[in-house]
């Protein structure tokens, strides 16, 4: 069979688009891709031989060259991917069509092609068969015009009459006995293909229960990455919240810090009037009476200024555990990132994994 068919003989009678995949050789599984891309596959017709071809072309390589006959069978996997085996070329050819629609068309198509080829296949039996009988009857028949021949004639219309007779029907078994070895030929023929066709069918139903074994494994996991998913989701947001909460203790801390700047500039300018006010007592002996009333304020003052001081203190004390406390959150945080860039590395490996899947399906 040629491997592009002559457009004087055959002609296309149906053509579509589709992905094509064989299934590899040696581990009689996994699907390997034929085309890198979507190509044109076509169903030829020979009117000569009566016969029925799938054929689709990548470039200048035939990647299908499948003869259709009464044993092969169109098997639809998925919705949108559908397979059938060739024991002839001994592989297992795969189409992926872009929508049920077109794999749907596809299936009818090659439900047709292959009832009009066991029609085909039926009619040259039954040629076969009428042929076969004619030779009996013609078979049959010879001897009794060599009787008629031998009762009413002489010996020389024997002669005559009986060899032409005696040639036509030793044509006629030769020809019986050659069609009767293709006949046997074929069936043998049949039964090796019909041998191969079961023994692919249990390799690919094995496959099939594998490959929807392992997508159930892949879903199991994929839910329960998802579920871990949403909890690390939730401690996001527990941690962002725990993030505002530290922008507003570390506003909080500015603003103490603000106002501890300010009373340390208040103390400064109350020192400074201390020391002036003790220059003045120094200077001017005479007015005593008006140091006592500044030792008072004096008095006040250094009171006012212990008080300032624990307050700033206090203060200190407390900008000292807030730091400590966003210390803390954030060593807190950056293991939570961690362990989050731990999480999101194993996501990443895990959809490449699923793409991969995806591929090979």
């Amino acid at each position: 069979i040629s491997p592009v068919p002559p457009s004087s003989r055959e002609q296309p009678i149906f053509t579509t688009r589709a992905h094509v995949f064989q299934i590899d050789p040696s581990t009689k599984k996994n699907w390997v891709p034929a085309s890198k891309q979507a190509v044109t596959v076509s169903y030829f017709y020979d009117s000569t031989r009566n016969s029925y071809r799938i054929i689709s072309v990548d470039g200048a390589k035939v990647i299908i060259n499948s003869t259709i006959t009464p044993n092969m069978t169109f098997t639809k996997t998925s919705q949108k991917f559908g397979q059938w085996a060739d024991s002839r070329a001994n592989t297992v050819f795969g189409l992926g069509f872009p929508s049920e629609q077109q794999l749907t068309k596809f299936a009818e198509k090659f439900q047709e092609v292959k009832e009009a080829a066991k029609l085909a296949r039926d009619r040259s039996q039954e040629k076969i068969e009428t042929s076969s009988n004619h030779s009996q009857e013609s078979g049959r028949e010879t001897p009794s015009s060599t009787r008629a021949s031998s009762v009413n004639g002489t010996d020389d219309e024997k002669a005559s009459h009986g060899g032409p007779a005696e040639a036509h029907l030793k044509s006629e078994n030769d020809k019986l006995k050659i069609a009767l070895a293709q006949s046997s030929s074929n069936v043998k023929k049949w039964e090796t293909e019909l041998q191969s066709l079961r023994e692919s069918n249990a390799r690919l139903s094995t496959a099939l229960q594998e490959s929807a074994a392992s997508i159930e494994h892949w879903k199991k996991q994929f839910s329960a990455c998802k579920e871990e998913n949403d909890q690390l989701r939730g401690k996001i947001e527990e941690l962002e919240e725990q993030c505002n909460e530290i922008n507003k203790e570390k506003e909080r801390n500015a603003q103490l810090s603000r106002r501890l700047q300010e009373l340390e500039t208040e103390l400064q300018d109350k020192e400074l009037e201390l020391e002036e006010l003790r220059k003045q007592g120094e200077i001017i002996p005479e007015l005593m009476s008006e140091c006592e009333s500044v030792s008072e304020q004096l008095q006040a003052a250094e009171k006012k200024n212990k008080d300032l001081e624990e307050k700033v203190r206090t203060l200190r004390t407390e900008v000292e555990e807030s730091k400590h406390r966003q210390t803390n959150l954030k060593t807190e945080l950056k293991n939570f990132l961690d362990v989050l860039d731990g999480k999101i590395d194993e996501l990443h490996d895990f959809r490449q994994g699923l793409s991969k899947l995806g591929v090979d399906n």
